[in-house]
């Protein structure tokens, strides 16, 4: 797991930022959009993730 704060908050963001792009730009056609939409889903909770401060 990464340790640093910093990278850790920068690589969240650019996760939840991606995530976003691939969820508003997916394709009409059904199975690339869906796809897209799922890849998107999981990034944007492997950003909130390592997002969220540890305990």
């Amino acid at each position: 797991m990464i340790r640093n704060v910093r990278t850790r908050r920068a690589l969240s963001l650019g996760l939840v930022v991606l995530g976003g792009i691939l969820l508003f730009l997916g394709p009409e056609d059904i199975w690339v959009g869906a796809l897209l939409v799922a890849l998107g889903i999981v990034l944007e909770i492997v950003g909130a993730m390592l997002g969220h401060p540890r305990q």
